[in-house]
């Protein structure tokens, strides 16, 4: 176990050699595509899961084989999956298929949003940059606080009675 240790002059901190430095910084993943042009992703949030499946195409979002605006009524939910798409220019250049359960609506648009974001990443790996800036590639770990015993909830006790 004797390693060689070479006799150079470090004049400044690019000199000192670092185990396991590659040329090049850019820890961008591999395109991930299957054979019939789609990459896959899972997305998470609260309780929510989401199998997502993008392919190039018109635009169409279809979520448990119902159409967006069918699936997620309320706009605000509609505009949250279409963030990761806006944010990389990609608006209507691409299907995206959605199985989405458990949790509520809420949850389940956080969980189909940052499925959409792996996939975009899997399917153009430059696209990494502008998405991890936006916050669209971490998981959203925020979960319901369990309810304690001697309390009525997570934190609210009884009501108090003085008589």
């Amino acid at each position: 176990m004797e390693e060689k240790i070479e006799n150079k002059e470090i004049k400044n901190l690019e000199d000192i050699p670092v185990e396991g430095a590659s040329e090049e910084n850019n820890d961008l993943p591999e395109k991930k595509i299957d054979d019939l042009g789609r990459s896959y992703a899972t997305g998470k949030r609260k309780n929510a899961v989401a199998r997502v499946w993008l392919k190039q195409g018109p635009g169409k979002i279809i979520i448990n084989e119902k159409n967006c605006d069918e699936y997620f009524a309320r706009p605000v939910l509609r505009m949250l999956i279409n963030q990761p798409l806006v944010s990389a220019q990609r608006l209507d250049q691409f299907d995206v298929t959605c199985s989405v359960t458990g949790g509520g609506l809420s949850g389940q648009a956080g969980a189909v949003r940052h499925g959409i974001s792996k996939a975009l990443v899997l399917f153009e790996p430059e696209l990494k940059k502008p998405l991890k800036a936006g916050g669209y590639l971490t998981r959203d770990s925020r979960v319901v606080e369990r309810k304690k015993y001697g309390r009525r909830k997570a934190r609210r006790s009884f009501q108090f009675s003085k008589r």
